[in-house]
């Protein structure tokens, strides 16, 4: 009888009695590909929790986790806190030390465990403001103690007996996970997750995986310190899926050619990168093949599921997918049969492209206070819709409030906000999580995501203006990357754009023009800037006069984690870009 799932650290061992795979978590070190299996799994998180009680371990304490890559030895050490009774406190790799500093502090983590010398030098630089007791690292780093520590204190397995009394100690409406989530404004807040929230969100969510359990691959790349990526990765161990690392983001493609997997989940804005790659390698073909190329995007790029478009498209659809698409999954593969999406919204272009491709992307919806998922496309069972983000999953209720916001109740919905009883209020209401995102439902129950309550502004003539929807749209160009609506209490929207620069340094050598090629000298050009204008003019069509776009400005700068315009997400932080950009905005307006 498979052990029933009521908390965190039951996964492994029904992964075990279930399909005891061989590879269960796979990572590469120093070139090499190194699994372990799943009763290896099991006996490393035993043997960690052994040596975290001889080191004095106690239920509800807290412990960090800071990691630059997805790599075995996190889950090992999740498995190995939450048997103890204490709790695991991830934290993503790229927010400041300040940031570091407060999360550890509000937590009160008193071990913490890191990959690298490039966290523990910024760890370092605050550890003595906390009440950390001692610093781990993954990596052999010199003077600093290992985590291989704590294994060899777990080595002795006489006090086994005690995992097995804290594990049972451990219910399944437990306090098992602060995440602190990045917000967009002001400081972290430390979400209260549950066994209970995270297991019903696998066991739910299972039904919407149409694998062969036990026999594929996924390839494991998003931050496991999102609850999105971990929770997944729950699923993967549930769905007896092996579990492999990727290296990197950059190593992506090299990887997945290695292992041919048959799954893999990412944000929006990869896939949008991956897309951008195929088009400009398209762009670089001659003649026949070339126009082979394009007829087959352009068929894509009309893609209805089950066969909407009738027996003729789906013909030229063989074709195509024999003809074009075969080389974009062998760039991944070869062998996916599915990609996931979360944390942003999906281009529908990216969606039907893909499906197209025959590698559909399943787009869901969730937040780290929901465990995340709320609702997800299912390529299964007539459960999946261009343009919307599914289905609500089975014991979740979503509604749709008289303001347009979207309500969720369920087992899902996090205990609240660790030590601020004040800010839960605010959003935990008779039972409903005030997300903070408007949508609709439609008739047959998908839902779709239309803005944030917060973002939506009026300008200065009383009308309202929905910033995501527009934003939405002009992204779906290749020219460009992030784009920024603004215009709150002013006469009119505006944008504040960053190019796609490697799209367009490849287009200004594809059209021959005189024009450098540096961030600066991209931003600054008259040429590029009248080329996005006809972006601008092709996105406005779709909305009414008062919330076009009248005016744009370029930005040289590239958009990213660490430059502080985006959160670990790859969400904007508008208050900060409005701040940074603050000569732009007046150029505008002023």
């Amino acid at each position: 009888m498979p052990t029933e799932i009521t908390r965190l650290f039951d996964f492994p061992y029904y992964q075990l009695e279930t399909y005891n795979l061989k590879k269960a978590l796979t990572t590469k070190y120093n070139g090499k590909w190194v699994s372990i299996s799943s009763q290896e799994y099991v006996d490393k998180s035993n043997q960690f929790s052994r040596g975290l009680l001889r080191l004095g371990i106690k239920p509800n304490d807290k412990i960090a986790i800071i990691s630059t890559s997805n790599r075995t030895e996190w889950n090992i050490c999740d498995i190995g806190i939450l048997q103890t009774g204490a709790q695991s406190v991830p934290i993503y790799p790229t927010i400041s030390k300040e940031d570091y500093e407060y999360v550890l502090n509000h937590s009160e983590a008193i071990y913490c465990f890191v990959s690298d010398d490039t966290i523990l030098e910024k760890l370092n630089k605050i550890k003595n403001k906390t009440k950390l007791i001692k610093v781990f690292t993954f990596e052999d780093i010199k003077g600093e103690n290992n985590w291989n520590e704590i294994l060899t204190l777990g080595e002795d397995t006489s006090n086994q007996h005690e995992v097995e009394e804290r594990k049972n100690a451990v219910k399944t409406d437990d306090l098992a996970t602060l995440i602190y989530t990045s917000g967009t404004t002001g400081r972290p807040k430390g979400v209260m997750l549950s066994h209970n929230n995270i297991v019903s969100n696998v066991l739910a969510s299972k039904k919407r995986v149409p694998l062969d359990y036990g026999n594929s691959k996924s390839l494991s790349f998003l931050p496991v310190c999102h609850i999105f990526e971990r929770m997944i990765l729950y699923l993967y161990q549930y769905c007896g899926v092996d579990i492999y690392y990727a290296e990197s983001i950059e190593k992506l493609s090299e990887n997945a050619q290695e292992i041919k997997p048959e799954v893999m989940t990412a944000v929006p804005r990869l896939y949008e990168k991956i897309y951008d790659k195929i088009i400009l390698k398209g762009e670089e073909l001659k003649g026949i093949k070339r126009s082979l190329f394009f007829w087959a995007l352009n068929l894509g790029l009309r893609y209805e599921p089950y066969g909407a478009n009738g027996w003729w498209y789906e013909k030229q659809l063989a074709i195509a997918r024999k003809l074009i698409f075969t080389k974009w999954q062998a760039a991944l593969g070869g062998e996916l049969k599915l990609m996931v999406s979360g944390s942003a919204a999906l281009q529908p272009r990216l969606t039907r492209v893909f499906a197209a491709a025959g590698m559909p992307i399943m787009e869901g919806y969730g937040l780290t206070e929901t465990s995340p998922v709320v609702s997800v496309n299912d390529v299964t069972n007539g459960g999946f819709r261009v343009g919307t983000v599914g289905r609500v999953i089975d014991g979740v209720e979503a509604i749709i409030a008289d303001s347009g916001e979207i309500l969720v109740k369920g087992p899902n919905v996090m205990l609240g906000y660790y030590k601020d009883p004040d800010k839960t209020a605010e959003i935990l209401k008779d039972g409903y999580f005030y997300t903070g995102d408007k949508g609709e439902l439609d008739k047959d129950g998908f839902l779709k995501i239309t803005g944030r309550t917060k973002e939506m502004f009026k300008t200065s003539g009383g009308k309202y203006v929905i910033p995501p929807l527009l934003e939405g749209e002009l992204k779906q160009s290749l020219f460009i990357e992030q784009v920024m609506v603004i215009g709150e209490n002013e006469k009119m929207p505006a944008a504040i754009i960053q190019p796609n620069f490697v799209f367009i340094k490849e287009w200004i050598h594809h059209k021959n023009l005189s024009i450098g090629t540096s961030n600066e000298e991209i931003a600054a050009s008259e040429i590029v800037k009248q080329r996005i204008q006809k972006e601008v003019d092709k996105c406005n069509v779709n909305f009414g006069n008062w919330e076009q776009i009248k005016r744009f400005e370029l930005t040289a700068d590239e958009w990213t984690i660490e430059s502080g315009h985006l959160t670990p997400t790859m969400k904007m932080k508008r208050a900060i870009i409005l701040k940074m950009y603050q000569d732009l905005f007046d150029k505008i307006y002023r």
